[in-house]
């Protein structure tokens, strides 16, 4: 199984619920474009928070300097974004792929986030609780939609919101494969308890 995690936005909770996958599935880890942080990047994060012990983190398509959007840090570092030069990892295991930003994040003059998405992946969309994140979550969505892209589930971030939960859950008919709690900090405990917690609504995706 190849799961592609997006979000609604930048700093949804998209790594924490990749860790959460990654640990559940027990599957390999491979975040095609980092742009920033490269001493502590997501797959740094991944593997400080992941337990399994035969984890697989494989290596960045583009690993690129400045903390922005792909296209504008591919540009300060004098390259462009090809989205023939991504080539996804061949692995017997699960493989879980993370997005940077939401869908519509540029990579480069022409091509988005969304374009990354391959018809065999399965798209699992994190939605973080803040004011106006129902019409942001309803657009992702519906965006991912008309490209004829089925959205395999949803995974809430922050504090419980039945009304936002419903409402979105209602509309869109998209099985929520659960919520992830304000915690004070996410360690190999934290993302475990989540992963024992997600791991059979993941299987049925």
């Amino acid at each position: 199984m190849k799961i592609f995690v997006t979000g609604i936005g930048t700093d949804v909770g998209k790594t924490v619920a990749s860790a959460i996958i990654t640990q559940a599935l027990k599957a390999d880890y491979w975040k095609p474009i980092q742009a920033g942080d490269l001493d502590n990047s997501d797959s740094h994060k991944i593997k400080a928070r992941v337990a399994n012990t035969n984890l697989e983190i494989h290596p960045n398509a583009y690993a690129l300097n400045t903390p922005a959007s792909p296209h504008l840090a591919a540009a300060i570092d004098n390259i462009t974004i090809d989205l023939k030069k991504i080539i996804e990892p061949t692995t017997n295991n699960h493989l879980v792929i993370e997005g940077a930003g939401g869908v519509l994040v540029p990579l480069n003059e022409t091509d988005c986030v969304i374009d990354l998405i391959q018809p065999d992946y399965k798209v699992v969309v994190v939605s973080r609780h803040y004011l106006g994140s129902i019409n942001h979550t309803l657009m992702t969505l519906e965006l991912l939609k008309n490209r004829n892209i089925k959205v395999a589930g949803i995974i809430f971030s922050g504090d419980q919101n039945p009304s936002t939960e419903t409402i979105i859950l209602d509309k869109t008919g998209i099985q929520m494969i659960g919520r992830i709690d304000n915690e004070p900090y996410f360690d190999e405990n934290v993302i475990s308890y989540y992963a024992d917690k997600f791991r059979e609504n993941l299987l049925k995706i």
